[in-house]
């Protein structure tokens, strides 16, 4: 049922009638006059060195007006090499990073190598392919365990393939395992995965030779960072460089970054004064695209006689592939995330992060939180197995209580702000849903189905998010002279609603309709600034902002008003584009006049006292996080004859504290799920021992689908966060952290008779039926 708009209602989305009526526009959909198709070749090999290309027979193709490399581009480059400035200021290191086409070397399969420009798509594909590369193979290392010693370097220009290694600790870590009473050590893997968003990846670049600048239309989750950084890496005027992004069909992280192709089509587009689209086709976004994980953890957690920890030490190998397309944070966000929701008095984990020849790797929804949460709960689960203590009862004994909020973690955030958890109940949360789920109730009916030959589980995990990562995000609210209300934010919209959720915190100030008013989202035209979307970020700080600029320009209205009705504005309110007496309703003025006034006219007088423009901008500021937190209930058949898995019910309980749109949270809770099932049990992007992918169709990637995703029992808390003032928390990312941890818990109690335990995921059925296997032989 529809709402009527007000923050907490459940409106329908704006955004879905034109996308329901085949109206979306996204990037492929933008047609230009004129505009000319591109292609990449890309590497064939794990690692080479590039001896030579030969474009001869492809330049000589129908149709085709360029093969370029990367000394065809180097006059309109400012940079040969895509070197980002790291954020916090300093030195950058150069060899972290890319070509926008190889300078000789290629590092990873699908690494770009050239640039083929042609009449259409079809003639570009065909021409990539008559180029004739002289390939000489070099060694791979594949392995990310084998990458710091003795092993090949991933690239020749690196001295070593370790990026670097981090200490992150807090306590006494040494002194609490000296005198625990128990230690238990695990060794986890967490294997990559992709994205793979409806639409993949995709660039226009419009060249207006007017001027000699390029609009980039983009499917990106950060339209200013992209325009910031072509404006470094290629000779353009930036007030002549756009970057907009029209409709984007899903983001998931893999957008946030700068890509090669990003720069080699807008620096085509440059040389050639031509405008140039290319679209990412499938294979290239299992090649190309960023992926997340390959994670080693070796794990210890130490508890005392009433299980309780006392700390946690180990190791963390990160692959990072072989470049980076952001600054390197995953494998601190998994290490400081480690302790998640459970009070740890003491922790010391080291971080090493290596450069193997894979693709390279970012963030894919989570950041680095889920591998956390897989190897926090693994714990948890072996801490109860080994004491003899439920899963819930040992999770009840560690877990921060409500009345310790806020509770600071003793490490900080790589902004340098404290890592603190700013409200949540979690004993109250987990109560809650083991209640929802019948879980005292389960183990009856597990009975009753292993007597007739049937092995179901029962599992639990917690999960918490930092969300709302900051400095900042803009945000500008506008009323022009024909009362129009404009909305301008550098928030991404990539198909999770934000244009509704900010109309309707933009409509709740200014008394009108969320449709009444006009969202632009990641448009570098018309707002100088943003960040975008990433880090469940956008209802937190451009959410925050809209509220604090729609205010403004309601409380200039009615002081605007107040002047000419000549009434004080605490007796104003703001109805249906007008601002109108409280008492007398019929005494009310136009939003649309008050905005003609302000914007003045020459030789009148202007109303003293007032700034031009009804309008106003805001940028809310905040290092800390808004945590959200969740807790999950997965129940799962195993057929221990094929090694399906089953899930025959999931439940979630989230606590995202106040909710814009309900709507949309769930949503964003329910998709979240079903990105975390195929994390734990479909999404493996293989690599073989020569850096070759495995894994580059849907026939051999699988994803969740109907099929395999239950109907989702999803419920919530409201825990206001007192950080910004909305009270919000992001929901886009949370939903992901439980899932693998919960449906490993829930396999291992199904077959609890064959004393299977599980360190992987994903977990792939025939990973468990080797673990059946290999239970039965202990059992023998």
């Amino acid at each position: 049922m529809a709402g009527d708009g007000r923050i907490g209602s459940r409106f329908r989305r704006l955004e879905d009638p034109p996308l329901l009526k085949g109206e979306g526009r996204y990037v492929d959909d933008i047609r230009l006059e004129g505009c000319l198709s591109c292609a990449f070749v890309r590497s064939q090999h794990a690692h080479a060195r590039v001896r030579g290309i030969d474009a001869a027979k492809a330049r000589a193709l129908p149709g085709v007006h360029a093969v370029l490399t990367l000394d065809d581009l180097a006059p309109v480059l400012a940079k040969r090499r895509m070197v980002r400035e790291p954020a916090t200021g300093g030195k950058p290191r150069e060899n972290l990073w890319p070509f926008a086409l190889t300078a000789g070397e290629v590092a990873y399969v699908g690494e770009t190598v050239a640039l083929v420009v042609a009449k259409n798509r079809y003639v570009a594909e065909d021409a990539a392919a008559l180029v004739d590369v002289d390939y000489e193979i070099l060694p791979p290392v594949a392995d990310c365990r084998e990458a710091p010693s003795n092993a090949p370097l991933a690239r020749n220009d690196l001295s070593t393939n370790v990026i670097g290694s981090q200490r992150v600790a807090y306590g006494d870590t040494e002194a609490a395992f000296r005198g625990a009473t128990h230690i238990y050590r695990e060794e986890l893997y967490q294997h990559r995965g992709s994205a793979h968003p409806l639409e993949t990846r995709g660039i226009v670049a419009e060249y207006v030779g007017a001027n000699g600048g390029v609009t980039a239309w983009a499917s990106t989750q950060k339209a200013h960072d992209l325009q910031q950084n072509l404006a470094s890496f290629i000779r353009i005027d930036e007030n002549h460089l756009r970057v907009a992004t029209p409709d984007v069909g899903g983001g998931f992280g893999p957008k946030l970054c700068v890509y090669s192709e990003d720069v080699a089509v807008v620096a085509a587009a440059k040389l050639l004064r031509r405008s140039l689209k290319w679209i990412e086709d499938r294979r290239e976004h299992f090649l190309a695209a960023v992926q997340e994980r390959d994670q080693y953890w070796n794990v210890e957690i130490a508890v005392d006689g009433d299980a309780r920890i006392l700390g946690i030490r180990g190791k963390l190998i990160h692959d990072q592939g072989a470049y980076a397309l952001q600054d390197v944070n995953l494998p601190y966000n998994s290490a400081s995330a480690l302790t998640g929701p459970y009070i740890v008095p003491n922790f010391a984990m080291e971080v090493v992060v290596v450069h193997t020849n894979k693709a390279p790797v970012s963030s894919v929804r989570g950041a680095g939180y889920p591998q956390a949460a897989f190897a926090m709960e693994r714990l948890m689960d072996r801490v109860a197995r080994e004491h003899s203590l439920t899963r819930t009862e040992v999770r009840l004994r560690n877990l921060i209580q409500a009345e310790q909020m806020p509770y600071e973690v003793p490490l900080k955030a790589r902004s340098g702000a404290s890592i603190l958890y700013d409200s949540g109940d979690y004993p109250t949360t987990q109560r809650e849903l083991l209640a929802r789920a019948g879980w005292d109730d389960f183990a009856a009916r597990q009975k009753t189905a292993r007597d007739c030959g049937r092995h179901i589980g029962i599992g639990l995990a917690h999960g918490i998010k930092g969300t709302g990562r900051g400095p900042f995000e803009g945000a500008i609210v506008r009323v022009s002279g024909t009362g129009k209300v404009s909305l301008l934010t550098g928030a991404a919209a990539m198909g999770q609603g934000v244009a509704t959720a900010m109309a309707q915190i933009c409509a709740s100030e200014l008394g009108m309709a969320p449709a009444d008013i006009g969202v632009v989202t990641g448009d570098t035209a018309v707002i100088s600034t943003g960040l975008g979307g990433f880090a469940s970020r956008q209802t937190v700080m451009a959410g925050s902002s809209v509220h604090l600029a729609a205010r403004a320009v309601a409380d200039k209205a009615k002081a605007l008003a107040g002047m000419l009705l000549q009434m004080q504005p605490e007796d104003l309110e703001l109805s249906n584009g007008q601002v109108r007496v409280k008492a007398a309703p019929e005494r009310a003025i136009a939003l649309a006049e008050l905005a003609r006034i302000l914007r003045g006219g020459p030789g009148y007088a202007f109303p003293p006292g007032f700034e031009p423009g009804l309008e106003a901008s805001a940028a809310f500021r905040s290092d800390l996080l808004a945590y959200a937190n969740a807790c999950h209930v997965a129940e799962v058949e195993v057929d221990i004859e094929t090694g399906e898995v089953r899930i025959l019910r999931y439940l979630a309980l989230h606590d995202s504290g106040n909710q814009i749109n309900p709507m949309i949270v769930e949503g964003q809770t329910k998709g979240a799920i079903a990105h975390g099932i195929g994390n734990a049990l479909f999404e493996f992007m293989g690599y073989d021992r020569e850096g070759q992918p495995t894994t580059t169709t849907f026939a051999d990637y699988l994803m969740p689908s109907a099929t395999e995703v239950p109907n989702i029992d999803a419920s919530y808390r409201h825990t206001p966060s007192p950080l910004n003032p909305l009270g919000v928390k992001g929901a886009g990312e949370a939903g992901v952290m439980p899932v693998s941890p919960a449906i490993m818990s829930a396999i291992e109690n199904a077959l609890e008779p064959f004393g299977v335990r599980i360190a992987e995921v994903p977990l792939m059925p025939h990973r468990l039926l080797a673990l059946i296997a290999a239970g039965r032989a202990k059992n023998v």
